[in-house]
C-alpha cells in the first residue's frame, strides 16, 4: 500500500451531504438478498476424497 503524503491530502476534494430531513424522507429502497450453498459428502469411505461446487445468488429489487 502506498503512504499518502500532505500533496495527496491537500488535492482531495469534499463535498456536504444534504441535510439530514432530506435524506429522512428519500422513498428510494432496495431490497438486497444475498444466498450461498455448497454440500459434499464422504462418508464411510477410506482413500476417497468428496468435491463441492458452491453457488451463490444475488437478488436486488430497487422501488
Amino acid at each position: 500500500m502506498q503512504k499518502l503524503t500532505m500533496a495527496d491530502l491537500a488535492a482531495e476534494d469534499v463535498e456536504l451531504l444534504p441535510g439530514r430531513e432530506t435524506l429522512v424522507w428519500d422513498l428510494n429502497s432496495a431490497l438486497v438478498a444475498a444466498t450461498n450453498a455448497s454440500f459434499a459428502v464422504n462418508a464411510a469411505t477410506v482413500l476417497s476424497s468428496a468435491n463441492s461446487v458452491a453457488l451463490q445468488g444475488i437478488t436486488v429489487n430497487q422501488h
